[in-house]
């Protein structure tokens, strides 16, 4: 390898630090006391600066240099994180990033930059960074009295209390709960063992108690995790420190050669419940000791996304061959034969899955982007937004991710600009200052639903018809439903901004939304409520190589019964005669044979025509037509006279 190789690989690794330093800034400024985030941000910087210096780019090195000694008295607690960290830090990472990508630019305002930054932090530097409470695991031991409930106290409400403190596991005890028909319905004989990682002190727990001390027994203790220990905690030993099992009992046991919840049972000296309960307990103390001590140790190999590219055609081909195979299995007498094409078919789909998930990406890292827009376009314009971010870890096709940026940045511009309304206006409306957009991710089917949707002021129905009007989109008058009506703002030029600003009010954006969607083969759709929400949805494949799909051959006469359908042969204007005898294909939704199909591109004059999405070699070489059935439907209802009862 050669200096550019090494060169290569610096600027693939430090894109990814830098992505991860963006989303690790905006996490500290929701969080500025976290200490892990603030080493993290600290690491970034300077695995950056130590990347690039050994590959020879001082210039990068040198800058990153400066950058690092601000992090370091942060670290050291000299500083505090304000806004204005926030801000220079993420303005220091973009003036990396483009350092990386132009090795011809130059930011000659070093020092002077450098000084500003300093200067935004001299106000905080007389005080010192709390550190944030450490998380610890405790275990709280709840025994009411028998007669709580006479008290009107509910023993549930407390336990569920101290859960609300963190993160944990309720053990529950019923070994005090008597033969059914002695039973009181107004008695507690429930005991409760709760393990909960908080932040929390002893007493903030031991509070939740305080006005049933004289009616229970409450015992609080910290767990204490040894980190240089990585061995999984031991039943024998959680059983002693829960006082259930005495260190002699213990140590006379493991001389036996069985297991231990056994023996103890067996000689009665731990109640099967309790060793039940230790077991519950020693899971989730495993737990936490393994997230504490334990690194990942899944091991990653960059791919160059071409020769991915290329693994998914040939798995294509194979799929087309795999069918052609199938149509002569049917030709063929031979059982052998048949049973060889099965079996290459459920390799084939074997492969193309594995491959397939390869190709797949969660859209977390997508949706991470748009933190940083929503920041900085919110406090441009003067406006408090949160982003809401919901199924970060749905995938979808890592094509479909890449040209899903654009669409969704268009949007989620003219939600901030146009949607959601300034904090003097929301307050007025009896809506709170700070305003938000909701971004998320869902399957449904083969597709995957991303939805924005922001809590302002929604769509004027009568701005955008009064648009459409002076547009000549439609006639004054006109009869259009809510819905039709809506989706005139993806027209080319539409706008119903009364003013052009430097984010939106040309016209120019969501018809290039609604184009490039549909180029992924999806479709767009409006929900919204004037003066509440606007909700954009976009339906779009999780892949775009292979999908499943139902092969139209032949059809029957469905028990004799006249059905609707759509005559096709009308609606593309095929002449020639009719057959004397019409067949009718049945469309039942989760129903009917589902085979694999490879989609191949349509050339240029096939583009305009909608209902179709694609084409398909079958197994006796022909050439089939991919249907979108969904528009298909839409489009027919809007021409009823195809439409036959």
């Amino acid at each position: 390898m050669d200096g550019d190789d090494f060169i290569k690989i610096f600027k693939e690794e430090a894109l990814d630090l830098l992505s991860n330093l963006e989303d690790a800034l905006l996490e500290l400024e929701d969080s500025p006391l976290d200490e892990e985030l603030i080493s993290a941000v600290f690491r970034v910087m300077h695995t950056v600066k130590g990347s690039a210096g050994m590959v020879g780019l001082k210039k990068i090195s040198n800058f990153t240099h400066n950058a690092e000694s601000i992090l370091e008295r942060l670290r050291a607690g000299e500083i505090i994180v304000n806004k204005g960290f926030i801000d220079y830090t993420l303005k220091t990472r973009d003036i990396i990033l483009e350092m990386i990508n132009d090795p011809d630019y130059e930011f000659e305002n070093v020092n002077e930059f450098f000084e500003a930054f300093n200067s935004v932090l001299e106000e905080s530097s007389v005080y010192k960074s709390v550190s944030k409470p450490k998380s610890e695991i405790y275990r709280v031991v709840f025994k009411p009295e028998p007669g709580i409930f006479t008290t009107g106290t509910n023993p549930l409400m407390m336990v569920q209390e101290v859960l609300d403190l963190g993160e944990g596991i309720v053990i529950p005890n019923y070994t005090n709960i008597p033969v059914l028909s002695t039973i009181k319905p107004e008695e507690c004989r429930t005991s409760w063992d709760i393990y909960v990682t908080t932040d929390k002190t002893i007493n903030d727990i031991k509070d939740i108690f305080i006005f049933v001390e004289d009616l229970s027994e409450v015992s609080v203790e910290k767990y204490t995790i040894n980190e240089e220990d990585n061995l999984p905690e031991k039943l024998g030993e959680l059983l002693v420190k829960r006082g259930s099992l005495k260190n002699s009992d213990l140590k006379k046991i493991l001389k036996e050669k069985h297991k231990l919840g056994e023996i103890l049972v067996l000689e009665n000296i731990v109640p099967a419940q309790e060793v039940k309960n230790a077991l519950k307990a020693q899971e989730y103390i495993n737990k936490k000791k393994v997230q504490k001590v334990e690194k990942s140790v899944t091991e990653n190999i960059r791919v160059g996304s071409e020769k991915l590219d290329s693994l998914i055609d040939l798995v294509g081909e194979l799929v087309t061959i795999y069918a052609q195979m199938q149509q002569l299995g049917h030709e063929s007498a031979s059982s052998n034969l048949v049973a060889i094409i099965e079996r290459f078919g459920l390799l084939t789909e074997e492969l193309r899955d594995n491959v397939m998930s390869m190709r797949m990406l969660p859209i977390g890292s997508t949706f991470s982007r748009f933190r940083r827009l929503v920041r900085d376009l919110s406090s441009e314009l003067g406006k408090h937004i949160d982003l809401i971010t919901e199924g970060a870890e749905t995938e979808l096709d890592k094509n479909v991710i890449e040209q899903l940026h654009d669409p969704l940045v268009h949007i989620i511009r003219n939600s901030i600009d146009h949607g959601i309304e300034s904090p003097s206006e929301r307050v007025e409306n009896g809506k709170s200052e700070k305003g938000s957009i909701k971004l998320s991710a869902i399957h449904s089917g083969s597709s995957v639903h991303i939805v924005i949707e922001d809590d302002g002021g929604g769509l004027s129905k009568d701005k955008i018809r009064a648009k459409a009007i002076s547009k000549n989109l439609i006639q004054k008058g006109e009869e259009i439903s809510d819905t039709d009506l809506y989706m005139l703002i993806f027209a080319p030029g539409f706008s119903t901004a009364q003013s052009v600003t430097n984010v939106s009010g040309r016209g120019v954006g969501l018809d290039v939304v609604k184009r490039q969607i549909e180029n992924l083969k999806g479709h767009v759709y409006i929900d919204t409520k004037e003066g509440e929400y606007t909700r954009f949805t976009l339906v779009l494949p999780i892949t775009l190589a292979i999908i499943e799909g139902l092969l139209v051959e032949i059809v029957i006469t469905f028990r004799d019964r006249m059905v609707p359908y759509i005559d096709l042969r009308k609606f593309f204007s095929v002449k020639g005669k009719r057959n004397e005898i019409e067949q009718i294909v049945i469309v039942n939704s989760n129903n009917g044979p589902v085979g694999q199909t490879v989609i191949k591109s349509l050339g240029s004059m096939y583009r305009n025509i909608k209902e179709i999405s694609g084409a398909s070699i079958l197994g006796d070489g022909s050439v089939a037509l991919v249907f979108d059935i969904e528009k298909l439907v839409r489009i027919v209802r809007a021409h009823e006279e195809i439409i036959y009862d």
